[in-house]
């Protein structure tokens, strides 16, 4: 398993944190974090579309955790590197119990009240822990989105 960025969410994903960024219409993405038991493979997960559709299948929701808005949303243009990432601010679950955990989707919701059919999932994280009441925060990496786990 890696991070990734899923089929729906290639070329697009930029696109959407820029929205999210901005704001418009109310856009924020939002990140879900998936139980490590029954957790479908990468090739699988990247093929959803839709939220709804992805949790239709194998994977369940780790919602005793609960889901989190990303906040600081940063769209970089990079003429030099010829690329352009974003990244966001550090979510963090305080106090987090549940079942063990194994990856974060990152989904885009067009108007910050979307149902599960409206969001879209651009990228798949390794999230691979057991909350134990402890703080857990996923951090993003300073080169753009990739989110690790460290555990307080």
């Amino acid at each position: 398993m890696a991070d990734l960025v899923t089929n729906f969410g290639k070329g697009r994903h930029v696109h959407y944190a820029a929205q999210a960024q901005a704001g418009t219409g109310g856009a924020q993405l939002v990140a879900v974090v998936l139980e490590a038991t029954g957790l479908e493979g990468d090739d699988a997960l990247q093929d959803y579309d839709t939220l709804a559709a992805l949790l239709a299948g194998a994977s369940n929701e780790q919602t005793v955790m609960g889901r989190k808005t990303l906040t600081g949303v940063t769209v970089t243009v990079d003429d030099t590197g010829n690329k352009t990432s974003w990244t966001a601010g550090d979510l963090v679950w305080a106090d987090a119990t549940g079942n063990p955990t194994g990856k974060i989707v990152i989904v885009f919701d067009p108007t910050g009240a979307g149902t599960d059919a409206d969001l879209l999932p651009l990228t798949l994280h390794d999230f691979v822990v057991t909350p134990d009441g402890t703080s857990i925060t996923a951090s993003v990496g300073a080169g753009g989105i990739a989110i690790s786990e460290n555990a307080a």
